[in-house]
């Protein structure tokens, strides 16, 4: 059997609490192979998103292991993880992370250009053409929907082609935008990500 592009092993996130110990995330385990989709479905506070977190090396489990591909990543420093998840997820919040003085198109690129990618902003604007806001690529956040806002996080999340993509949750879009968003996501080969229905 091929590698796993995310491997798990005996996940467990504790943090200090006035009560004593809490226990976040306990004895995660899971594999993923090229092609695989999975979700994470879980109540609110139930540690699914520390738990993504951990995946894609913005946090260190108290416990375990994570490999990305043939790579152990909680053994290295935040620089080394910071051009992991750089070359290899696709990564967004419920909160999108958008920067406010950049318009959406420039938003897309922005991963691109700390590549020295040339063709960064051909790229980010097929990529919006693609979750449908190529009439607004020219639009600052403040002057898009929250909808909006999330079609440019998942533009952004997939212009650098990660191995795999790692969502929090599809709640904001409407039940269109949702199946338009996942369109743009099944169509990407080998990607492997997380998404949560429940629609809010």
């Amino acid at each position: 059997m091929k590698t796993p592009i995310l491997k798990a092993k005996n996940i467990t996130k504790e943090v200090n609490s006035p009560e004593g110990v809490l226990t976040i995330v306990s004895d995660i385990n899971l594999s993923v192979h090229q092609g695989q989709a999975i979700s994470i479905v879980g109540p609110s506070g139930s540690g699914k998103t520390s738990l993504l977190a951990i995946l894609a090396g913005l946090d260190l489990p108290s416990k375990g292991e994570v490999w990305l591909a043939d790579q152990e990543i909680t053994g290295l420093d935040e620089d080394a993880r910071a051009q992991i998840r750089g070359e290899k997820v696709g990564f967004f919040f419920q909160s999108f992370h958008l920067l406010p003085k950049l318009s959406a198109v420039d938003n897309v690129m922005l991963p691109l250009e700390i590549k020295g990618d040339k063709q960064a902003k051909k790229k980010a604007l097929k990529a919006l053409t693609r979750v449908g806001l190529k009439k607004r690529a020219s639009h600052l956040p403040n002057q898009l929907s929250g909808g909006e806002k999330q079609r440019v996080a998942i533009a952004r999340a997939f212009v650098t082609k990660p191995t795999f993509y790692l969502r929090r949750t599809t709640g904001n879009l409407d039940k269109a935008r949702v199946n338009q968003s996942e369109n743009f996501i099944f169509y990407k080969p080998g990607i492997w990500y997380h998404f949560d229905f429940g629609y809010s």
